[in-house]
């Protein structure tokens, strides 16, 4: 289980960015999520959303990228990564 605090954000939001993806903060009435937008990979999250919902969003698109063999992860990043993809979504 992951701990609801604003480092684990920092970690997902530094392996996102690692996998190729950006990440945008952004106010509305919407749900947080992930598009493809003029071929960069993209994931906005309401920035009125509570800790849990943020980095609930951030996981599930992390275990749903298909992941090429060789990554350009740093030994921690690999362990995290790792991690996350056997954990359950129960956060």
């Amino acid at each position: 289980m992951l701990p609801l605090t604003p480092h684990t954000i920092v970690k997902l939001e530094n392996l996102l960015e690692a996998l190729n993806y950006r990440i945008r903060y952004e106010k509305g009435n919407f749900k947080n999520g992930t598009c493809l937008f003029q071929q960069e990979n993209l994931l906005v999250i309401n920035k009125f959303s509570d800790i849990e919902v943020k980095i609930a969003s951030m996981v599930q698109v992390i275990r749903g990228i298909d992941l090429p063999d060789q990554l350009d992860l740093d030994e921690k990043q690999r362990k995290f990564l790792y991690t996350l993809k056997q954990m359950s979504l129960n956060l």
